[in-house]
């Protein structure tokens, strides 16, 4: 590598003495008379204003029912994950049975949050208030744990997805039972509709990308995957303190809660009833295997890469 040269500039020669004594005075002073001379010059610029300076990420759970960030926020980190969406459609014979599930569930658990039902449809005297919603809901079968992207890694990772759906053909599935399971932080139990026909494909799906998962360092899937949708959820004891301690922090603005709110707001339980699974199996369970319930078509792969979802169709 060539180094830079300085370029200088000299005096010619045919200068009066005059104009080589004024250049000698204009001349950068040396030393320590420089250094002096160039602080008095240098002012400090003023801070900018607090709405242009950037916002770290707060973890506020009272925003979010009590939910919480289980991996810290990493400045250039994208938080991801796969997943087969399933569409319900508020007037089918599944959304009817969700609801059913749900409203018996919560009987036992009276602070089950539902996931996709309309709150008009589970208190129906407040339709004229609120009316129902008719747009399709998505529940969610992953094919993933959640994952940490690096910036640079993103594109590689949906390239991945990418590939693992285009070599894939879209296939039948349906679901077979209702379980409980809970997540890897132990924060959240859930209730859950699991797959049965179609598993070995969702298996497929998801082997495809574990070759990607190791080489960026990420958990694969699980070993004894029990392919699922979500339908309800409740916070687990324990919680509240970890809820309590992360609201308590140094927020600012008008969405922080009162103390009293947030240990009032966020009831938790120890887990489900051990009679709540039994008792749901023993009412729907017929529902559930009837083929015009719960039989769906499994068609695109999607991947949330921080607020981004990108999606590409199966091969027909």
């Amino acid at each position: 590598m060539k180094r830079s040269i300085s370029l200088v500039d000299y005096a010619s020669s045919d200068e009066s003495d005059t104009n080589s004594a004024k250049e000698a005075n204009d001349a950068p002073e040396s030393g320590s008379q420089a250094t002096q001379s160039a602080s008095k010059k240098l002012k400090k610029l003023p801070p900018l204003p607090g709405y242009l300076a950037p916002q770290a990420p707060v973890d506020n759970p009272a925003l979010h029912q009590g939910r919480r960030r289980t991996t810290p926020h990493v400045e250039g980190q994208f938080a991801a994950y796969v997943y087969i969406p399933l569409f319900v459609e508020r007037q089918s014979k599944l959304y009817r049975l969700l609801l059913r599930i749900f409203q018996a569930a919560r009987k036992l658990v009276p602070i089950l949050h539902p996931i996709g039902i309309s709150q008009a449809d589970l208190a129906p005297h407040t339709r004229e208030l609120s009316p129902p919603e008719q747009d399709p809901f998505e529940l969610h079968i992953s094919l993933t744990r959640p994952v940490y992207l690096r910036a640079h890694q993103r594109a590689d990772f949906k390239r991945a997805v990418h590939d693992a759906a285009k070599a894939k053909r879209r296939f039948s599935a349906s679901f077979a039972t209702i379980s409980d399971l809970t997540n890897d932080e132990k924060t959240r139990t859930f209730l859950a509709l699991e797959v049965g026909a179609g598993h070995d494909d969702f298996k497929e799906l998801s082997e495809r990308l574990t070759p990607t998962l190791r080489s960026i360092r990420q958990k694969e899937f699980y070993q004894d995957p029990r392919f699922h949708a979500s339908i309800a959820w409740a916070l687990l004891d324990g919680t509240a303190r970890a809820v309590s301690q992360q609201v308590q922090g140094p927020e600012q603005g008008r969405d922080r809660p009162s103390t009293t709110e947030r240990l009032e707001d966020f009831p938790t339980i120890p887990g489900f009833p051990p009679s709540l699974i039994p008792q749901l199996r023993a009412e729907f369970s017929q529902q559930v295997v009837d083929p015009s319930v719960g039989r769906f078509e499994a068609e695109e792969v999607h991947v949330r890469i921080g607020k981004e979802i990108s999606k590409w169709r199966l091969q027909d």
